[in-house]
């Protein structure tokens, strides 16, 4: 059986949820995982998941942040945050188990730019990420880490390389901390099928026709170990969701694998 998982940074979920919606139908996508929900827990607009035929397990809080996971299939042993308690950066971190896969969604801070202490922030949230894998899971696991890490690993993956040399979210302290957590027994999977240059997952507001002139940066990931990854068949970007009126200023990233479930 080939299932489609994918990750999408909404920049707030109940005013892209039509975009979502018709998305998730016309594409088949068992499971999707959804960063910058933007919504309270109790605000998050589960029924129209459920109408369509998902599970929807989500971590939120007012104006920022959050994760979701939304399933064809039952939500296990799921928990957010870095105690899996949701106390500790619960609406940036999600994990569920779904049919003896371990999924793992993750929002990694922005970090806003190099000389600030919320930069510094992103780089201890890169540390305690490897923490959290090293307490929870061993490589020798199949488990597909995702989302939005905020971070571009390599020249291929930015528009303008020399330009964004040094900037937030394509700098080398960064760059060495997410390469850590790659080292910890990842394969990107989306490079594993994908070798061409600008393939890019984000398109800043900012940039005039950003879209159309591909002015872009590859910072939505889909990572797997390799017991997972070598079931990888195929992985690719979908800008139709960025092409929408009223986008986000992401897109969908997409990962295929045959699977026995």
């Amino acid at each position: 059986m080939t299932i489609k998982i994918a990750s999408f940074n909404a920049n707030s979920i109940r005013a892209r949820l039509s975009i979502i919606i018709e998305w998730l139908v016309s594409t088949s996508t068992e499971i999707l995982c959804v960063q910058e929900t933007k919504v309270q827990d109790g605000d998050f607009p589960e029924e129209a998941f459920e109408e369509i035929g998902y599970h929807c397990g989500f971590k939120g809080q007012k104006s920022y942040n959050g994760v979701a996971l939304i399933s064809k299939f039952p939500l296990e042993n799921l928990s957010s945050g870095f105690d899996r308690k949701g106390e500790d950066e619960g609406a940036r971190l999600m994990t569920a188990r779904i049919n003896n896969i371990n999924i793992l969604n993750v929002y990694i801070p922005q970090g806003f730019a190099p000389e600030t202490e919320k930069f510094q922030y992103k780089l201890t949230w890169l540390e305690r990420l490897l923490e959290y894998l090293n307490n929870n899971f061993t490589r020798e696991d199949p488990l597909i880490l995702l989302g939005d890490f905020n971070i571009a690993p390599e020249n291929i993956d930015v528009y303008d390389p020399e330009k964004l040399s040094g900037s937030v979210g394509f700098h080398p302290d960064e760059q060495k901390g997410l390469q850590k957590i790659r080292d910890w027994g990842f394969v990107d999977v989306f490079r594993k099928h994908e070798k061409r240059e600008k393939q890019y997952t984000f398109f800043d507001y900012r940039i005039p026709n950003g879209v159309k002139r591909n002015m872009g940066w590859r910072i939505d990931h889909i990572w797997a170990t390799e017991v997972i990854a070598e079931k990888s068949v195929n992985s690719y970007i979908d800008l139709k969701p960025r092409l929408k009126d009223k986008p986000s200023d992401h897109t969908c990233i997409i990962a295929e694998f045959d699977v026995e479930w």
